[in-house]
């Protein structure tokens, strides 16, 4: 029975690379389903994701051994991945539309992931965890306690073998040290405005300024705050008749659907990093 994979990968571009990947798997009884690549000409990288099956009895592990060969001729990056679902932990503090967005998706099949663990500074969406049949744990956060909190988060991270960290409108900053810990497996979002706001009530800020465009930015989380690598963005458009209320509720519309994509892309191997950009392969 043919079994999924996909190899994800990353190198500077020169001839050969692709003809080195197609052999490789040609050679090990596998068949190409998908394949995408990108040449980046202003960094003279390559990036690729070749989804495959494989006929003969073997695993990632294998495969992933035998392709550091070719791995090593071209100096490439590379993850070769089966077809377990990545296990995903939630953050969220006290509201719950991103969260039940994606607990909706992950219901229906078409997360790309497994929810498995959801995590809070408040108790306030316990019952929205629970109700879906997902643990619920509370990590409170105080100024003096902080450290302390991020160390039970990373806790949690081991304890539930998670793949995957969502911050789906976690109002806390993550330390820089725990930031690097989850460096390119944690994922935020955020309202965007064009122009920009910050600080308290961002939506009021936009009604006085008269915004027309609503949007929503996933990111990967980076000590910069709302400065990583970015994986998608949502814009919907309006006009003056929405006050600060329908502001935010075409506001949270765009977080859900940005957030909800960034995962699914991120947990199907679709997102490669390119310096402080990314490469989507959608």
């Amino acid at each position: 029975m043919s079994r999924p994979f996909t190899l994800t990968l990353s190198c500077a571009e020169r001839p050969g690379i692709v003809h080195a990947v197609s052999s490789f798997l040609f050679e090990h009884g596998c068949d190409i389903v998908e394949h995408q690549q990108f040449d980046d000409p202003l960094r003279g990288q390559l990036f690729a994701r070749t989804a495959f099956v494989c006929a003969e009895d073997t695993d990632v592990d294998r495969l992933s051994a035998a392709f550091r060969v070719v791995a090593d001729r071209f100096g490439m990056s590379y993850r070769v991945a089966g077809d377990r679902p990545e296990r995903v932990l939630v953050m969220v503090s006290t509201l719950g539309h991103c969260l039940n967005d994606l607990i909706f998706r992950w219901r229906a099949g078409n997360l790309g992931g497994e929810l498995a663990v959801v995590v809070s500074n408040h108790g306030d969406l316990r019952p929205m965890a629970e109700a879906a049949g997902l643990p619920f744990v509370h990590v409170p956060v105080t100024p003096a306690g902080k450290s302390a909190a991020e160390a039970r988060l990373l806790e949690l991270v081991d304890e539930h073998r998670v793949d995957l960290v969502v911050l789906a409108r976690y109002m806390q900053v993550l330390s820089d040290g725990t930031c690097s810990a989850l460096h390119g497996r944690a994922i935020n979002i955020h309202h965007s405005f064009l122009p920009g706001f910050k600080g308290a009530k961002p939506y009021h800020q936009a009604f006085d300024r008269g915004v027309k465009l609503v949007g929503a930015t996933a990111h990967y989380v980076t000590p910069d705050l709302d400065e990583g690598p970015i994986i998608e963005q949502e814009v919907i458009r309006i006009d003056h008749t929405f006050d600060p209320r329908a502001l935010a509720t075409v506001g949270r519309d765009a977080e859900a659907l940005a957030l909800s994509r960034a995962v699914r892309w991120h947990t199907e191997q679709r997102v490669l990093l390119n310096g402080h950009s990314t490469v989507v392969f959608r």
